[in-house]
């Protein structure tokens, strides 16, 4: 790991006053930005060569080197996602099941066939499988950071370097890169790292949900901030999305001590969650696994507005016995068998979460492919067998508990799996992430016993952007006025059936946009447990009839810069 060595310095003559991205972790910061370099050293590369693999034995001994690297690299990833949680745990095991792949290594394979170089080799393969994700858009070409952070190490390992990783900056400043793959995001010190900009990725992306998940102020997809020289000195105002190069000393020291007495009030907050004038918003937490739910439930949490079942078996080769997936369960339940419910969601296999034992290989398009509860249209056997253990869990803790199906697109599906749960004494509810369900959202709520809104999945769908893509961050923003209108749609539908209606998205962890969708009708938000405070803390300085004018301001706004501008102004008036 290079420990950053940067002095500060004014912005070059030349330089804009401002760059804009869209906001992901509010927040205010001043220093100086470190940038963040992936590329290995040059003189490694060279002296490495073609590895110095010949004769009749080249091939298997080069393959055996690459697959003693690939091991080292999945192992270390996964060593990392055994002390991180969360959305930082889910996606280090995916990568960690990247270099791992079969796939992969086959690839690499021809192309030594092929008399290619290890290196050459390795790149080849990545850059196939990079093409593949790419064309098929949606989540999976989310994972091409991903791939290229799996070569990186893989080649350093290769030549004898230490893996590629974020500088340690000598005095607390402002990381500035292109994209972060998951094992950089994962590991960053919110005490060194002050704030987080980059120039790719969407609100959604994996750089987001982790930076969130730390609490570490955030900006994504910002043009031209490469630009910026190591040692600018910024200010980001992570609540507006501004980079700010011109600064002034005395006005950024009393913003960001503006932004330290509200992370005070924040840090103070002890729920529950309620307006101003006593309106309950329910305020609850995601969670992966029991460990992840032991942490949130010393939260100020109700509970669990979503339990993410398929996370437990990223790295599981055949399905686990009921009983075996009934232990996993009850470790989530317990922590909450004080009173409070989870919400646990069907297996959302598929996609950019593969599952070897559910996931339908050589989909053309994952992201609208055979995901979620279609997963069990031609194996029902796999939804039985997970509501069995579902239903032993919760037995076994006594802890209220909610059942969800993901990816559900119409009426009949809905009713059946409602059926299937109650038939186990459960509560049944299905994910709005599909417009089609927004729009038949008073028709779905004539069969189940709760809606929850996935605000990832209904944005990238309702407006036909892959949300990876840093040029379409402003498409793929949940502020965009047509998916803050279906989730209108959908509150509406809860209030008029009596029925509760949550957001167990990433939009339910910005403050400010919790008391818009409490202002649309929302009565759940569920989060990373990191975000809980701030979120409960923004609701409880508006009354419900500001956050519903806030509401309507939003949605009357051209674009999400203009919808966030519009409920600011109601909120801070």
């Amino acid at each position: 790991m290079v420990t950053d060595t940067t002095t500060v310095s004014p912005a070059p003559p030349g330089t804009p006053a401002a760059l804009s991205g869209t906001p992901v972790v509010p927040g205010v910061a001043h220093g100086p930005v470190v940038r963040v370099s992936h590329e290995l050293d040059p003189a490694a590369l060279e002296r490495f060569g073609d590895g110095g693999f010949a004769g009749e034995t080249r091939v298997d001994d080069a393959l055996a080197a690459f697959d003693a690297a690939a091991a080292a690299v999945a192992e270390a990833y996964a060593a990392r996602a055994a002390t991180a949680s969360g959305s930082a745990a889910e996606v280090l095991t995916a990568s960690a099941g990247l270099a791992r792949d079969r796939g992969l290594r086959s690839a690499v394979r021809k192309g030594l066939r092929n008399d290619a170089t290890l290196l050459d080799a390795v790149h080849a393969a990545v850059e196939q499988f990079v093409s593949v994700f790419t064309a098929t858009g949606g989540l999976i070409a989310e994972r091409v950071t991903d791939l290229r952070d799996v070569e990186r190490r893989v080649v350093a390992r290769l030549v004898g370097e230490p893996e590629p990783g974020v500088p340690v900056p000598e005095r607390p400043s402002v990381l500035v890169a292109d994209d972060l793959a998951p094992a950089d995001t994962a590991g960053l010190d919110p005490e060194r790292v002050l704030a987080l900009v980059t120039e790719r990725g969407g609100p959604t992306s994996h750089t987001a949900i982790i930076a969130r998940q730390l609490g570490i102020p955030c900006v994504v997809g910002v043009t031209g901030v490469l630009g910026l020289p190591a040692g600018t000195e910024v200010l980001v105002d992570a609540t507006a999305g501004v980079v700010e190069t011109e600064v002034d000393a005395a006005d950024a020291e009393q913003r960001v001590a503006r932004a330290a007495d509200l992370r005070e009030a924040v840090a103070s907050w002890t729920g529950p969650g309620r307006t101003a004038d006593d309106v309950a918003v329910k305020v609850c937490a995601n969670v992966a696994d029991g460990a992840s739910s032991a942490s949130a439930a010393q939260a100020p949490v109700e509970g669990v507005g979503l339990f993410r079942t398929e996370l437990c078996f990223l790295d599981r080769a055949e399905e686990p016995s009921v009983e075996e997936q009934a232990e996993l369960y009850a470790a989530a339940l317990r922590p909450f068998a004080d009173g409070r419910y989870v919400v646990v969601r069907t297996l959302d296999a598929g996609s950019d979460k593969p599952v070897a034992f559910a996931t339908h290989e050589g989909e053309e398009n994952p992201a609208l492919g055979v995901r979620g509860l279609r997963l069990s249209f031609d194996n029902p056997g796999l939804l039985d067998r997970q509501l069995d253990a579902i239903a032993l869990a919760a037995e076994r803790t006594g802890t209220e508990t909610w059942v969800m199906a993901p990816m559900v697109a119409t009426v009949a599906e809905a009713a059946d799996f409602a059926d299937a749960v109650r038939r186990r004494g459960l509560k049944a509810g299905v994910m709005i992430e599909i417009p089609a369900a927004a729009l038949m959202a008073h028709r779905m709520l004539e069969v189940v016993d709760f809606l929850s809104i996935g605000t990832n999945d209904l944005t990238q769908y309702t407006m036909a952007a892959d949300r990876m893509a840093s040029d379409l961050a402003h498409l793929t923003d949940p502020w965009q006025p047509a998916v803050l209108q279906l989730v209108a749609i959908t509150a509406e539908a809860g209030r008029r059936a009596g029925k509760p209606v949550g957001v167990c998205g990433e939009a339910a962890a910005d403050p400010l946009l919790a008391c818009v969708l409490a202002g649309l009708g929302i009565g759940s938000l569920s989060m990373a447990a990191a975000a809980v405070r701030a979120v409960g803390a923004r609701l409880g300085t508006a009354t419900l009839d500001r956050c519903e004018d806030a509401a309507e301001a939003a949605l009357a706004g051209a674009d999400p810069a203009a919808a966030r501008a519009a409920a600011l102004a109601v909120l801070d008036d």
